[in-house]
């Protein structure tokens, strides 16, 4: 069962992230919890979260978001992909070396984001937002890894 995990909290972050909340212009600016949980997984067990479990999941995340299928399937595989080409240099480092690894990942994943969606809008969407979900996104990373590091550390004994 163990095994599963790291597919089972990545679904768990994509539902988390499509939660509705009571906030007006929240979707908008929702953390990429989703995208945290796979970086997660990508450097500390890439072998229990394949490529097609990500494709997966950020398709039913489109589908269920209603955004253009197959964004955030791209943008998992793209982050996955860099990722495990540098996870060498985030094993056994401080949290802090972690965590600004993921700044630099978020903030192109976001910039990625807003020059597809201004894309396919035909027009260059406002910055604001995207900035405002990237600077949230950093500053929720923190908690998610603590949370995915203690869930790892309880059922697979290890981390």
């Amino acid at each position: 069962m163990a095994r599963l995990l790291p597919v089972a909290t990545t679904v768990f972050a994509m539902l988390l992230s499509i939660q509705p909340v009571p906030i007006p212009g929240y979707a908008a600016v929702t953390p990429a919890f989703t995208l945290m949980a796979a970086y997660h997984w990508t450097i500390y067990r890439p072998d229990l979260l394949p490529a097609l479990a990500l494709f997966v999941i950020g398709t039913l995340q489109d589908l269920l978001t209603g955004g253009p299928t197959g964004v955030t399937a791209l943008l998992l595989l793209l982050a996955y992909s860099i990722v495990l080409t540098h996870r060498r240099h985030f094993v056994n480092r401080p949290f802090a070396f972690v965590w600004g690894g993921f700044t630099l990942l978020s903030s192109g994943a976001m910039l990625f984001l807003w020059a597809l969606h201004s894309l396919l809008a035909a027009e260059f969407l406002d910055l604001r937002g995207t900035v405002f979900r990237g600077v949230l996104t950093v500053a929720a990373f923190p908690a998610a890894s603590f949370l995915l590091g203690r869930t790892q550390r309880a059922l697979m004994g290890e981390g």
